[in-house]
Formats: C-alpha cells, structure tokens, sequence
C-alpha cells in the first residue's frame, strides 16, 4: 500500500508548519554555495504546497525568513529576496489555478520595496482563493510577535481601554499575526535539528512534533504523507487522559 493510501482523510490536520531546514548543508554536500541549496529548496516547497492542498489541508505556514536571518552574509540575504520574488512570479499561476490564497505574517515594513510589492500583489490576487491558505512567515519571530502583541495591550490598557481582567489567552490569540488562523496540528522540521528556533511559540502549545533527518530540498510529497500518518497514529488528549478520550 502507498504511503498515501494509509492517510485518513477524517483525521487530516487543518494547519501544517514548517521549519524549512537544511539548504545549505544540502548544497556543500554537492560542493556548492548555501545558495544553490535554497534554490533547489523551491522544488520542495512547491511539492509540500500541492501535496497540502490535494489532501485538503487548510492552512500551510513555512517558516520563510527569521528575524536571525537578517545575520546571515548579504550576498546570501540578497540572493534569498531575489529568489523570493522571482518564485512569487513564477508560482503565481498555479496558486490562482489551484484556489490557493496567498498571506504573510512577520514584519514586512523591513523587506525591500520591491519584494513587498511583489507579496503584496500576489496577495491580493490571490486573495479569492478558498481550497488552502499558504502563509508565509517573513521577518518574523515568535518573540518578535509576542513583544509586539504585549506592547499593543499595554497601550490599550494605559488609555483606560482594558481592564487587567479582559487580558486572557483568548485575547492575547486574536491580538497574534495570526489570528486569522487556527493554532497548528503539526510542526515539521527538517535536517535533523531538534528545536523551534523561535518560531510560532505561543501557537505550537498544543501541536504534535515531527522530526525528520531530510533535509529540505530533498523533502518530497512521500516524505509529507510519512509525517501526516505519524500524525495520524498519535493521542492527541489536550491535557486529558486516554480513558476521558474515550468517553
């Protein structure tokens, strides 16, 4: 049986993430620059994009470009935004034809000009699309979001306009980049590394791991259906006991 088959479609998770890790150790393998590595991670991230969306999963965030990141070697940033707007460009089509909306979370007011332009016209073009939202998280860090979220209720709470006893997990949620979204079912992370790395920290409370010694480029709709099926055969008991589940 297919690795594909033993998928059950009632138990799919509605919100995949993804730490997208390995590029460039996957190209000095081949004795090449950290470049070629995320060139050829492009191919992954279109496999993982349409897999999701065949399956029926709702929500995709990759985690695209850390607020760390902007502490890698310029030649490697600039080839990186470069190659964001030349995929956003080439990939656009297939978005639109596969009713695939396009969104981002992060701090965009610090991306370039241009590649802003480029996100943002996607978005909107895409903005109809009702079969998967592909998030996009771009500049972003979870303590970023958090800090920035404190500082939003805090101001609200100076003015006058909360009470301390308004501020709950619910209100701090819908106050998130994410908001829009339900909290992810599943993590993936790629190359073998075994951490969050600062990423949608607050949301991940409750979401099942998955780690796998791929690395991206080489990560495959096949290596996506492992990760689901593991998903599959896992207790999720939010706190519960096995014994209350099957009440």
């Amino acid at each position: 049986m297919e690795t594909k088959d033993c998928i059950i479609s009632e138990k799919l998770p509605r919100h995949i993430a993804v730490i997208m890790d390995g590029n460039g150790r996957w190209a000095k393998q081949r004795g090449r620059e950290r470049v070629f590595g995320h060139q050829n991670g492009v191919n992954a991230v279109r496999q993982v994009t349409e897999a999701c969306a065949e399956l029926g999963v709702e929500y995709l965030t990759l985690y695209t470009f850390s607020t760390e990141n902007w502490n890698r070697p310029k030649e490697e940033i600039d080839a990186l935004m470069s190659m964001l707007v030349s995929t956003i460009a080439n990939e656009e089509k297939t978005l639109l034809d596969n009713s695939v909306r396009l969104e981002c979370i992060g701090d965009l007011s610090a991306i370039s000009q241009d590649t802003r332009k480029a996100l943002e016209d996607c978005m909107e073009r895409t903005r109809k699309g009702s079969r998967m939202t592909l998030i996009l998280a771009l500049n972003y860090s979870s303590r970023w979001e958090i800090t920035k979220t404190i500082k939003t209720i805090a101001a609200r709470a100076a003015k006058g306009e909360l009470a301390p006893e308004e501020i709950t997990q619910d209100y701090i949620s819908a106050n998130l980049e994410t908001a829009s979204y339900p909290d992810p079912d599943l993590l993936i992370r790629t190359s073998g590394e075994y951490r969050l790395s600062n990423y949608l920290l607050w949301q991940l409370a409750y979401t099942e791991l998955y780690f796998t010694n791929t690395l991206w480029p080489d990560f495959t709709k096949e290596e996506l259906y492992k990760a689901i099926v593991d998903y599959q055969g896992r207790e999720r008991r939010f706190g519960k006991t096995s014994e209350q589940l099957k009440k």
